[in-house]
């Protein structure tokens, strides 16, 4: 599913490398998924890492008593001494009884619970059965082998095979990926106005997770969601192929999509569509003068990579010296990959010492990268934009498209103010 795009069919100039990699792990993802739905609990079953990263991401501190925590394992469960299984039980138990209001817990896997075999599986199904009516599901968060936006993927993919069957008529379109309140709420008026009745996954509490039925065609709002995808094509759902939701123009082909799909007449969805349209243009005006003609290298981290990279290149005028991305899904990106600039180089996958080479002797004008390449870089005089503060902010729709745009341009002003 993942594999590469033939280069000579798409315009890009495609590379996969391998090799050392600089990722956050899948259980970065908590920070926003446990603001989405708001009557789940997230406890990572991990080490003190674990707990460490994921209080340090979001901000919070543990007194404040958020819905999320770890459950942490010691070095006597590590080295199989105690019941590790036992000890999760218990300490599941606790945590019900002193937060009434959970409807929905997550056991989230990590490194450590993943080297030692605990089953975590069976610990959600006997979890479950105990604790009714609070359903216990289980993904992964480690971070072997994955990137910090599929900590949401595996979540979602979690959620799939208990969503509720809808009525064989059911006529609505499923909306798949984690989205602010704020943006969620203008997607839905949105459709509204196209006359397209819509559903959202995940939904901001337990007993409202969208019924689905087989036929029902859904639109993926983020581009990181391969096994959400796969586990709603299972149970018989069809893809809408279309641009991510990302500035005007990614804004207006994701709609679109939807719109034909529906039968939407053309006149319906112009005028649906002509005000947001006109706003997101008047609020990316500002920012094209700082982004025109400026270099951008990607780094790869967030699977965002790609669909950034078109809104830079053909809204913003910006120049894409690399797009780097861990992960090309060459079904969910290739309207996006369409749109890239001919020749625009692309790599998949991630040798961080040849990329940090090539990043250096470019000496792009901006760097998109992750928390660990960030200050490197900036030492070495290269202004860098954080790319996890892309999945902490809303940044779909026309709305938002100007938010999106300030996000790169800032670093650049900010350097500008601080040059001597």
């Amino acid at each position: 599913m993942n594999a590469p795009v033939p280069a000579e069919t798409c315009g890009i100039d495609l590379v996969r490398e391998r090799g050392q990699r600089a990722v956050f792990c899948g259980l970065t993802g908590i920070v926003w998924l446990h603001r989405k739905i708001q009557d789940a609990f997230f406890l990572v079953v991990g080490s003190r890492t674990c707990a460490h990263l994921i209080q340090s991401a979001a901000g919070v501190m543990i007194f404040a008593e958020p819905r999320f925590a770890t459950a942490i394992l010691d070095e006597r469960d590590l080295a199989g001494i105690a019941d590790a299984e036992a000890e999760l039980d218990a300490a599941v138990e606790r945590l019900v009884a002193r937060r009434p209001d959970i409807r929905l817990l997550f056991l989230v896997g990590s490194c450590p619970s993943e080297v030692i075999k605990l089953d975590l599986t069976r610990a959600a199904f006997r979890l479950s059965r105990r604790l009714a009516p609070v359903r216990v599901l289980t993904y992964s968060g480690s971070g072997i082998e994955t990137t910090f936006t599929e900590g949401e993927d595996a979540c979602l993919a979690a959620l799939v095979p208990d969503l509720p069957e809808a009525d064989e008529g059911d006529g609505a379109l499923l909306v798949a990926g984690a989205l602010g309140d704020v943006v969620e709420d203008q997607f839905a008026r949105l459709f509204a106005d196209l006359g397209i009745p819509v559903r959202f996954l995940p939904g901001r509490r337990a007993e409202a997770m969208p019924a689905i039925r087989p036929g029902m065609p859904y639109l993926l709002a983020q581009p990181f969601l391969a096994g959400t995808a796969r586990a709603l094509d299972g149970r018989g759902l069809h893809h809408l192929p279309a641009p991510f939701p990302l500035g005007a123009e990614g804004t207006t082909g994701w709609l679109r999509a939807a719109s034909e799909a529906f039968g939407v007449a053309p006149e319906r969805f112009a005028a649906a569509t002509e005000a947001g349209r006109r706003r997101a243009a008047t609020a990316l005006v500002p920012h094209r003068a700082a982004l025109a003609g400026r270099r951008i290298f990607f780094f790869p981290d967030s699977q965002l990579e790609v669909p950034l990279a078109r809104f830079l290149a053909r809204e913003m005028g910006a120049e894409i010296v690399e797009v780097g991305t861990p992960y090309l899904h060459r079904g969910h990106l290739a309207e996006e990959i369409a749109c890239l600039p001919v020749g625009t180089r692309v790599v998949e996958g991630q040798s961080l010492d040849d990329q940090m080479d090539r990043a250096r002797a470019a000496r792009p004008d901006l760097s998109v990268c992750g928390l660990g390449l960030a200050n490197p870089l900036e030492a070495e005089g290269l202004a860098t934009k954080w790319s996890i503060e892309l999945l902490f902010t809303p940044v779909q729709g026309y709305e938002q498209a100007g938010d999106l745009a300030e996000l790169f341009a800032r670093p650049l002003r900010r350097r500008a103010l601080l040059e001597v």
